[in-house]
This record gives structure tokens, C-alpha cells and sequence, in this order.
């Protein structure tokens, strides 16, 4: 059984997940110091699990965040652009763009209002200043379809599972840039896979075992899990 302590500061959550090594760069390690957890999880933020933030979705584990800018680091330099698909609490937005010393764009796109307008709050707690800037960019609407305006991005992530890649998110992505999100492997389970775009179609590596709720029609009560 995976018991896991529960923290009482950031930097106790943080050195643990450098510990059990989910956080492996100076870089990683920097920004989630930066980006206090408790501006966006309203219980327990501090714990190294998932946290129900309505609308029947969660703001990740720290674990998975960590693992997610690990592998987009690469991708996250300042003047760099990204899409943060099901952007949720706003927590991993943010982030990103600390990732990349707030001199790049981050455009966090999530369909539900409520979902959107708590991100919105949560980032503008301690972060309004990357809003008024245009640092980041939070979009209501569907994330299956990406945001054309910014495109292309150098990374995108998306944070809800799919059978496969959506081929606007494919198109929006640069060559030489990379897609980190959750699909369905032939075993029926879900995990992280980072896919790499060249010149002649993508190269993907299963990482991860995960479980998200499902990337679906806006309609849905389903959606995201950032």
C-alpha cells in the first residue's frame, strides 16, 4: 500500500517529490516552490495526492505535475508558446509559464464556466499579473480543438484521456515540439505518453500509468483533471 505522508508546508511536499524523485531538475523544483499548491487545491494542498475541486474533477496529484514539467521542460524556454488543454484549478498553467520565466504564452483552455472562472480566481490570487500581461491566456471552449489563434505551440498538454491524439491539437503542434497527455493503451489501461513531433509524423513513448477522466463534448459533466 502507497501510504503517503501528509505535509503541512510546500517545501516539505517538494522535498519529498525530489526524494522519491517525480522531481529530478533544479528547474522543476524551483517552480513548484513558486507556485504554491494551496492557491489552487481547496483542501489538503500539501498532500502528494489528487484533490476534488467540484464539477466532478480533480486538481492533480503533485507527483503527476511534477512529471508532466519534467518531461516538457525541454519545451517550456522564455519567448516559448504553450497549450494547456482542461486547464482546470489553473494550477499547471501557471506553472508552465514560470517554467519559462513568464516570458513566453501559456493558453489554458477549459469548456466548463464554473471550472474557468475557478481557474481564473485561483490564478489571480497571486499570478493576476501574467493575466493582465497576456503571460496567459484563458479561453472557454472545446480543448479537442485546440485555440488556432496562438498556434503553433512548442508543447502541449493535455490533461483528460483519449483513444487517440485529437488531429487539431496534432496540426497546432510546431515540428520538433511535443505533446504530453493521457491515452489508452492496447492493455485497456491509461497512461502518459509523450509524443514528439517530426518531420515524417510523431514518435511516442508510454510512460505513466495514470487515470483521468475522459477529454469529451463540451456538453459533458466530464472533463479535465488539472
Amino acid at each position: 500500500m502507497d501510504i503517503r505522508p501528509i505535509h503541512n508546508t510546500l517545501k516539505e511536499l517538494c522535498n519529498e517529490l525530489v526524494q522519491k524523485q517525480w522531481i529530478t531538475s533544479q528547474k522543476v523544483y524551483d517552480v513548484m516552490m513558486q507556485v504554491d499548491r494551496k492557491d489552487f487545491a481547496p483542501t489538503n494542498p500539501y498532500e502528494n495526492n489528487p484533490q476534488r475541486i467540484g464539477c466532478n474533477v480533480v486538481i492533480s496529484a503533485p507527483l503527476l505535475h511534477a512529471y508532466c514539467l519534467e518531461a516538457l521542460k525541454d519545451y517550456l524556454k522564455p519567448g516559448c508558446k504553450a497549450l494547456d488543454v482542461g486547464s482546470g484549478s489553473g494550477y499547471l498553467t501557471v506553472a508552465m509559464s514560470k517554467m519559462m520565466n513568464d516570458k513566453g504564452l501559456v493558453v489554458g483552455i477549459e469548456h466548463m464556466e464554473e471550472l474557468y472562472k475557478f481557474g481564473k480566481e485561483n490564478i489571480s490570487k497571486n499570478h493576476k499579473n501574467l493575466l493582465d500581461t497576456n503571460k496567459i491566456k484563458l479561453i472557454k471552449g472545446d480543448g479537442r480543438l485546440g485555440y488556432k489563434e496562438e498556434a503553433p505551440y512548442d508543447c502541449i498538454h493535455v490533461g483528460a484521456f483519449s483513444l487517440q491524439p485529437p488531429e487539431e491539437l496534432k496540426k497546432q503542434l510546431k515540428v520538433g515540439g511535443r505533446l504530453v497527455m493521457p491515452l489508452y493503451n492496447n492493455d485497456g489501461n491509461q497512461y502518459i505518453y509523450i509524443m514528439d513531433k517530426k518531420s515524417e509524423g510523431f514518435e511516442s513513448q508510454q510512460g505513466l500509468s495514470v487515470c483521468y477522466v475522459p477529454l469529451t463534448d463540451p456538453k459533458s459533466q466530464l472533463y479535465g483533471s488539472n
